[in-house]
């Protein structure tokens, strides 16, 4: 049966996401499920969440495994459109996901504000729409070297974070999931040392209490993103205010994503 998705008031649960990315079809994803399936056992998912975000075309493939073959992974989406409909060719709904009961959904990836140039604008858009359809948005906020250099990087981070919450009332954003990914990290193979991280991550909270209150700056769950592996998942997720990872290139590999959400929960895999 597969758990209810983590509500944001349950920070004891950690959240692992895997963010395929451009990365595997339909069939792939069936196969990769099975294998996650049988390489993550039960037990680990009661103190882990643990989400997979393949591309639009596999979610139908991941919903038929997650809500019909029973497994407690649950599975979300990489982007969503900020209009409701119409002629925007190409461009995935909020109503779209919320049919395919996707469960999260990526607002504000570094590769979306880079290569697709979402300004602060569009990702406030992007965070509304979801939560109009009820799914909790997985906003990113993070800074260039350049920006960290000028160690510039906390008002950098907390003021993407002001913006993409900009309309959004207290109800609302406590549900929302923040990942803090450093952009000099993604794909890069540097990682934010974990006080690094803990330090930005931190400073996230409390925006989030200056904004809404502690209530619900101790409620939202804040992620960590960028060059996380199994051999590094451990020492991050130990810090005060990081609740889990956003993971990339780690979770394509069933094998290592399995044993990075069982290192997550805080045992291992033999």
């Amino acid at each position: 049966m597969t758990p209810p998705a983590g509500t944001a008031t349950n920070r004891s649960r950690r959240l692992i996401v895997g963010n395929w990315k451009m990365n595997l079809t339909h069939a792939d994803t069936v196969g990769y499920l099975q294998k996650l399936a049988r390489g993550l056992p039960a037990r680990y998912y009661h103190n882990v969440e643990v989400v997979v975000l393949p591309p639009f075309t596999a979610i139908r493939s991941a919903q038929t495994m997650v809500l019909s073959d029973g497994f407690m992974m649950t599975y979300g989406a990489q982007d969503v459109s900020q209009h409701e409909s119409g002629a925007y060719t190409g461009e995935v709904s909020g109503a779209m996901l919320a049919e395919l009961r996707c469960r999260y959904v990526v607002v504000g990836h570094s590769e979306r504000r880079q290569h697709h140039h979402e300004d602060d604008t569009v990702v406030n858009a992007k965070v509304r729409a979801a939560l109009a359809h009820g799914i909790p948005p997985i906003l990113c906020v993070g800074e260039g070297l350049e920006v960290r250099d000028a160690d510039s990087h906390i008002g950098h981070c907390t003021a993407q974070l002001t913006a993409a919450l900009e309309k959004v009332i207290p109800e609302e954003a406590a549900t929302v999931v923040v990942a803090y990914e450093p952009v000099w990290a993604i794909g890069t193979g540097r990682v934010a040392g974990p006080s690094e991280a803990q330090e930005v991550c931190a400073a996230l909270r409390t925006t989030l209490g200056e904004l809404y209150g502690q209530t619900v700056a101790g409620a939202v769950r804040v992620l960590y993103g960028g060059s996380v592996k199994s051999d590094n998942i451990g020492e991050i997720v130990a810090e005060r205010d990081i609740d889990g990872a956003l993971i990339g290139g780690a979770s394509i590999d069933p094998d290592e994503f399995a044993k990075l959400c069982a290192i997550a929960a805080g045992g291992s895999l033999r």
